[in-house]
């Protein structure tokens, strides 16, 4: 048995405490002289492609890079996430996570699947997707099911062949994320009624990015996710989204708002040139950009993004709950997400002004 001492972050408080785990944590004893730093549940990151010049479409050797890049900045469990590229390439980038899964990452965070993100958005809509885009056919959809790997895919709505592939994507199990789309208010709440009614679980992929804004007499998909049972991913890096748009988010769907990092391989590397997808890409005081100047992914890390959401006025229980227990309910994965007896000791050990002393995967402290 293991026992940590310091702030417990809890969902509704701060607990000055104890805890005593193995592979799974056993017991919360309040500790009145608990020294000050915070313990938090392990950070979920469910849309990253890369970091430590590594990416996911590299293979197998370079998902363990960047896995174990993300780790040491509190990241317990990840989902390593494609890109629109050509067919074969992105069915083969899914086949390395797979065995990935098998594997294991030593020393680094679990894997408990694989994002889908493209062929199968709106070429009007790539953001800094290549343009390899394609319609998801019910054989395309069967060929992405078939390594079984695959828990989120991100889909526009409005593709030919969308509605089918929705339901069954939803049917296997996969939450489908709502991005990369031309789709209006109407359309978007169409998709949502659909998968639920598939019996799935909907998301909104980097919300206010790559999708109409939101405008008077158009609210667009962003207010379609916002006012449903929907979950949306937000990189709030202060590039992407404004802290106002954030604080709007955050106040209107606390429980469904989750942070993620759509880290690229420049993640962690020196500002200067890198790639996304075969694109050139130049980072400069943290911002990724294709030659055109569109946003290419970014350089985040999720515990940058927990230090942002306290320094924009978020409490530290409701900033940890969207890279904690938000995004471990979005993918179903009950046994992880908050500090409670039972649950994984996925652990996070922070100084008091934030930043990572320790990271604990079931209960095993990595390097």
């Amino acid at each position: 048995m293991t026992d940590l001492t310091g702030q417990l972050v809890l969902p509704d408080r701060i607990l000055p405490g104890r805890l005593s785990f193995t592979d799974h944590l056993h017991a919360l004893t309040p500790e009145p002289r608990a020294p000050e730093c915070y313990i938090l549940p392990g950070f979920i990151d469910c849309h990253v492609h890369g970091g430590d010049g590594a990416d996911t479409m590299d293979g197998i050797d370079a998902i363990h890079t960047l896995s174990r890049f993300h780790a040491r900045h509190g990241t317990t469990t990840l989902l390593p996430t494609t890109i629109t590229n050509p067919w074969p390439d992105v069915l083969a980038a899914l086949a390395a996570i797979a065995e990935v899964m098998r594997q294991g990452v030593p020393d680094g965070p679990d894997i408990a699947g694989a994002h889908l993100e493209g062929p199968f958005v709106s070429p009007h809509r790539l953001g800094a997707q290549p343009p390899f885009t394609l319609e998801p056919t019910p054989e395309r959809v069967a060929q992405a099911l078939a390594p079984g790997c695959v828990r989120i895919v991100t889909l526009a709505p409005e593709l030919a062949h969308a509605p089918a592939a929705m339901e069954q994507f939803a049917r296997a199990g996969v939450r489908v994320s709502l991005g990369h789309t031309t789709a209006g208010y109407e359309q978007a709440e169409q998709a949502i009624c659909r998968v639920c009614a598939a019996g799935g679980v909907v998301g909104g992929t980097h919300l206010f990015n790559a999708m109409p804004g939101i405008e008077s007499r158009r609210p667009g998909p962003a207010a379609a996710l916002m006012c449903s049972d929907a979950y949306s991913e937000m990189i709030f890096d202060m590039h992407h989204v404004h802290p106002g748009s954030y604080r709007l988010a955050q106040r209107v769907m606390p429980d469904r708002l989750v942070f993620v990092t759509d880290a690229m391989r420049a993640a962690g590397l020196p500002d200067g040139p890198s790639q996304l997808g075969g694109q050139d890409v130049m980072v400069q005081d943290g911002t990724a950009l294709l030659p055109n100047g569109s946003l290419a992914g970014s350089v985040l890390t999720l515990d940058t993004a927990l230090r942002n959401a306290v320094a924009t006025g978020t409490s530290l229980p409701q900033a940890a709950a969207l890279l904690t227990r938000n995004p471990a309910r979005y993918l179903g994965l009950a046994d992880r997400g908050m500090l409670a007896p039972g649950r994984r000791a996925d652990l996070v050990v922070l100084s008091p002004d934030l930043h990572v002393r320790e990271v604990w995967v079931a209960g095993t402290r990595i390097a």
